[in-house]
C-alpha cells in the first residue's frame, strides 16, 4: 500500500558526522522523501568533516577549515531532502514515547518524534578536572570546531612554548604541527614510550624520530594540575617538573559517548560502548547505533572493542542506514588498522599488540625485521623496521607493526588483509606481492618477516 504523504515513517539521526550522515544518506538512497522523513541533529556547526585533516589545519598544510567539510548541511537539505538541524543538541531520549528532547542554541526546548532513531554522538575526549584545567589556551582537538578554535588563538597570539599532553595518535600530530608552526614543543607522557598502540620497542623509534625534530619527550610525567596568569595558562605541572606554555593540547586519548543512551536504557558494553548486532542494530527496535559511540567485534582476538575512527563509522553508518532503509547489509567488525605519518615517519598497525595478544589469551612468537622501503641501489631507499606476531604452533598471524619513512606506512594492508582472511604467516610468505625497485626490494620486507616468523612458529613447542 502506497503511503500518505503526511504519514511518512521520520527517522531522527542524533549526530551529523561521519556515522550519522552516512546513515542518512544511504537510507535516502533507498527511501524517496515521500516514504522517508530524515531529520538530523547536530550540536555543532559542521557536518561531515574529516577530524583526521584537524593536525594538518593547525600546522597549515590545509589552509583553511573548508577544505576539511565533505558535505555542509546546505548540500544535505538540497541535495537529499535531509533535515539537517545544527546547533542543536540532543539531551534526552524517551523510547517508550518514541520522542527526543532537544535544545537549541538558543535555549528553546522541544520534542522531535521519531518511528525509526539512528545514534551517532560519537567519542568524548578523555579530560581529567585537574586544576586550572578551564583556563585559556588548553584545547581538546575533537571536533573541527575545536580544530578551527586552536588554529585561531595559534594565528592570533602566536604562542612560542606549546605543550602536548598525551603521546598516542592525535598528540604526536598536534606536536607535529606547533612545531611546523615554530614553536618549542614539549610532550609529556605518562608512558615510557609513546604512541600505546605500539609494542614499547617500536614506539622507541616514533620517540627518537620526534625528539631528532625537536620535540622535548618527557616519559612517565603524571600531571597535576596547570598554573594560569591572568586567566590564561602559562604551565603545565607534573610530578616531576613545570613545564611552561602558552598553549597546550590535551591528546589523551577518548571514549564513547554512549551517556545518552544509557540513560536511554539502551544496553551498553564492556567497553563503554553501546552495544549493537551485526547489523548495526540496539537493544530496542527500530534503534541504530554506528561510530565512535558504539563497540564492535574485534576479528582477531575475538572480543569486543571501541576504536574511534573514521573508517569505521563511515561503514558502519552505511551499514545502519540500508538497513533503515529496509535492505540488508551487515558490519563485519575490524581488525585495528590505524597510520599516521608523524616528522616524516610513517607509523602503522593492525591487528593485535603483544599485551594486547596477552589479554586475548595467546601464546604467541614475534619478529622484527629492519630493511628498506625501495631497493637498496634505488635513489630515495631508506630503512624501515617490521614486526610481526603470531600464534604458536598454529602459525596464525595475530599482528603487524611498521615504522619507516616515504613508501613504508601502506604496507599495513598487505597485513590487514591477511588478519581479516585468518592467514598464517607461512601463507603470508608465500603472496604474490608486486616488485619493482622504486616500491621494494626483491624480497619485500613483509615476506622476510612472515618467513622468518614461520619458521619460528613452527619450532615452537606445543
Amino acid at each position: 500500500m502506497e503511503r500518505r504523504v503526511n504519514d511518512r515513517t521520520r527517522l531522527v539521526v542524533i549526530g551529523g558526522d561521519a556515522g550519522g550522515m552516512s546513515a542518512a544518506s544511504q537510507a535516502r538512497r533507498r527511501c524517496g522523501p515521500d516514504d522517508l522523513e530524515i531529520v538530523a541533529l547536530e550540536r555543532g556547526d559542521h557536518t561531515s568533516y574529516s577530524a583526521c585533516g584537524i593536525p594538518y589545519l593547525v600546522g597549515g598544510t590545509v589552509p583553511s577549515a573548508d577544505e576539511l567539510i565533505a558535505r555542509d548541511p546546505a548540500t544535505f537539505i538540497r541535495d537529499h531532502a535531509i533535515d539537517v538541524r545544527t546547533g542543536t543538541e540532543a539531551t534526552d531520549v524517551d523510547l517508550d514515547r518514541r520522542v527526543v528532547r532537544t535544545v537549541d542554541a538558543q535555549g528553546a526546548e522541544r520534542e522531535e518524534r521519531f518511528d525509526r532513531l539512528m545514534i551517532a554522538t560519537g567519542a568524548v575526549p578523555i579530560r581529567p578536572d585537574w586544576p586550572g584545567s578551564d583556563a585559556e589556551g588548553i584545547f581538546g582537538v575533537q571536533t573541527l570546531a575545536d580544530g578551527i578554535r586552536v588554529r585561531e588563538y595559534v594565528d592570533e597570539r602566536r604562542p612560542r612554548r606549546a605543550v602536548v599532553v598525551g603521546g598516542g595518535y592525535i598528540g604526536l600530530e598536534m606536536a607535529e604541527a606547533f612545531l611546523e608552526r615554530g614553536m618549542r614543543v614539549d610532550l609529556v607522557e605518562a608512558a615510557p614510550e609513546p604512541m600505546g598502540t605500539l609494542d614499547p620497542d617500536m614506539g622507541r623509534l616514533v620517540r627518537e624520530a620526534v625528539c631528532a625534530m625537536g620535540v622535548e619527550f618527557h616519559p612517565g610525567a603524571k600531571v597535576t594540575g596547570f598554573e594560569t596568569a591572568g586567566g590564561r595558562v602559562s604551565a603545565v605541572v607534573t610530578e616531576q617538573a613545570v613545564h611552561e606554555a602558552d598553549i597546550v593540547v590535551l591528546g589523551m586519548g577518548v571514549r564513547p559517548d554512549s551517556d545518552l543512551a544509557r540513560r536511554a536504557g539502551l544496553r551498553i558494553g564492556p567497553t563503554g560502548g553501546i552495544a549493537v548486532d551485526r547489523r548495526m542494530r540496539t537493544s530496542a527496535s527500530d534503534v541504530w547505533a554506528a561510530g565512535d559511540c558504539v563497540e564492535t567485534f574485534h576479528r582477531v582476538s575475538r572480543a569486543p572493542v571501541a576504536i574511534a575512527l573514521g573508517t569505521h563509522a563511515n561503514k558502519q553508518g552505511r551499514v545502519a542506514g540500508t538497513n533503515i532503509g529496509g535492505g540488508y547489509a551487515h558490519f563485519a567488525g575490524v581488525v585495528g588498522t590505524a597510520i599516521t605519518k608523524i616528522c616524516g615517519l610513517e607509523v602503522s598497525r593492525t591487528g593485535l599488540n603483544e599485551k594486547e595478544a596477552q589479554r586475548a589469551g595467546f601464546e604467541f612468537e614475534t619478529v622484527t625485521v629492519e630493511s628498506t622501503t625501495r631497493a637498496g641501489y634505488y635513489p630515495g631507499a631508506t630503512t624501515m623496521c617490521l614486526k610481526l606476531l603470531a600464534e604458536r604452533r598454529t602459525g596464525r598471524l595475530l599482528g603487524g607493526q611498521i615504522v619507516g619513512r616515504e613508501n613504508a606506512g601502506k604496507r599495513v594492508d598487505v597485513l590487514a588483509t591477511a588478519l581479516w582472511n585468518d592467514m598464517s604467516v607461512e601463507e603470508v610468505s608465500g603472496m604474490d606481492l608486486g616488485y619493482a625497485p622504486p616500491f621494494s626490494p626483491v624480497w619485500d620486507p613483509v615476506l622476510i618477516a612472515a618467513r622468518k616468523l614461520s619458521e619460528k612458529t613452527e619450532a615452537s613447542p606445543g
